[in-house]
């Protein structure tokens, strides 16, 4: 097949795919202003209010291999419009939770939505990873974060202003008024998510339906025959188990999602703990994003012509390293920035993880998807050790270093990437 045909084939279903990433990233990053509406609607503590992005992301645990299952069953496309359909579930939850402003239930339809987007998930991104050579993988995983990422500040920037607009004075007010003042205060506020989410649901339904009719090819990895040789007697692999680059591979993925959770989801409340006003930090998860687009957009012009997806890896994780020193060791809007750096060091570690390590899986690639899909819990587990983090040091430290002291999380979680960029995609491998 010529170059030309190639591109023509994968042009429509890689702008599909892009599409749907673009989802992703609205979906997900909105997180960073719900953790403080939450926090102010519900009357929640720091480690209480990260429990929204618990929600999201044990989703992908419970539903990684149940979703590697029903894209067995159905393909890929039935897979994606399955997905879209529960996102519109989950997003129509929001209206009896606002209405009942119970925090179990806001929690379940973030649940929903992220069952539904680890089907999206577990089905686009091996989807984009074998749509072309593997050694640019990386490069096709860079543009969909490019989508993701626009998305996640559009998202932020939206619901910043729907949901945080005077949410200063709301919380004085609180402070100040009797039980039921305060009980109608919070019941309106509450009732602002409601709109937003019956629009979201419309919009998930209608994309469901148009992706039944995309001219999306069912593809699948090669199916190699992978081996193992020892004392001259050569092996077939058998077994997922028998990957442990793989393996590697989900646990950087883990700690990966969980610094860049980090990064998106508690900078806007960071600044409030300096005493930034709302006004200013309701736009501070799109700084994060902002560095995030412009580093996926360098990934694709380096790799793989200029740098490898190697070294790209090993690259994010020592400037992850730095950024985080940075973080710690400075105080007000400038540690804030270097929160927002992360989004720098964050950008092509999902890209470059992902092609390393589906790296000789063959006919194993959907399952190995899905363990590396369900390495997004990273992002359900780590923030609220943040949050566990902040709680325990304000009674010593106060709250604005308190949550600073918060971020010393994410150096064991940069050391860990920087090992399996430096080591771990190796181990178990052939030598090509």
């Amino acid at each position: 097949m010529t170059t030309t045909s190639q591109r023509s084939n994968t042009l429509i279903p890689m702008i599909i795919i892009a599409g749907l990433f673009f989802i992703f990233g609205f979906v997900t990053w909105i997180n960073g202003a719900l953790i403080p509406f939450m926090k102010t609607i519900n009357e929640l503590t720091d480690a209480q209010s990260y429990l929204v992005a618990s929600a999201s992301y044990i989703s992908f645990v419970v539903m990684a291999l149940p979703a590697s299952y029903v894209l067995r069953k159905v393909g890929y496309k039935k897979g994606l419009s399955i997905g879209l359909i529960i996102m519109a579930i989950g997003a129509l939850v929001f209206i009896p939770a606002a209405e009942a402003r119970t925090y179990w239930m806001f929690l379940t339809g973030i649940f929903i939505q992220g069952a539904g987007m680890t089907l999206l998930q577990t089905a686009a991104n091996p989807y984009v990873t074998i749509l072309g050579p593997m050694e640019s993988g990386a490069k096709r995983i860079a543009i969909m974060g490019i989508a993701n990422k626009v998305a996640g500040m559009l998202g932020s920037f939206i619901f910043g202003a729907l949901l945080l607009t005077g949410i200063d004075e709301i919380k004085e007010k609180v402070s100040q008024v009797s039980t039921d003042e305060k009980v109608t205060l919070l019941n309106k506020m509450a009732d602002s998510v409601v709109l937003p989410y019956i629009v979201m649901a419309v919009v998930l339904f209608l994309l469901a339906i148009v992706i039944t009719k995309a001219p999306l090819p069912e593809i699948e990895a090669e199916e190699t025959e992978e081996t193992d040789a020892k004392d001259g007697v050569v092996a077939k692999k058998t077994s997922i188990f028998q990957f442990p680059h793989l393996w590697l591979g989900v646990f950087a993925l883990f700690v990966y999602v969980g610094v860049e959770v980090i990064a998106g989801d508690t900078i806007i409340s960071y600044g409030l703990a300096l005493d930034i006003p709302a006004e200013d930090a309701k736009t501070f998860t799109s700084m994060t994003l902002m560095a995030m687009v412009l580093t996926y957009a360098l990934g694709v012009f380096l790799i793989p012509k200029y740098i490898s997806q190697n070294f790209a890896l090993k690259a994010s994780a020592v400037l992850g390293i730095l950024f985080s020193f940075g973080i710690v060791f400075t105080t007000g809007f400038t540690s804030v920035l270097f929160v927002a750096a992360l989004g720098i060091a964050n950008a092509l570690v999902w890209p470059a993880i992902w092609p390393l390590a589906l790296d000789g899986l063959g006919k194993f690639t959907k399952t190995a998807s899905a363990l590396l899909v369900m390495a997004i819990s990273g992002g359900a587990i780590i923030p609220p050790l943040y949050g566990a983090l902040v709680d325990s040091n304000k009674a010593t430290l106060g709250v604005g270093d308190a949550a600073t002291s918060g971020y010393w999380i994410l150096f064991p979680c940069y050391a860990i990437i920087l090992y399996y960029a430096l080591h771990g995609h190796k181990v178990g491998l052939k030598k090509k």
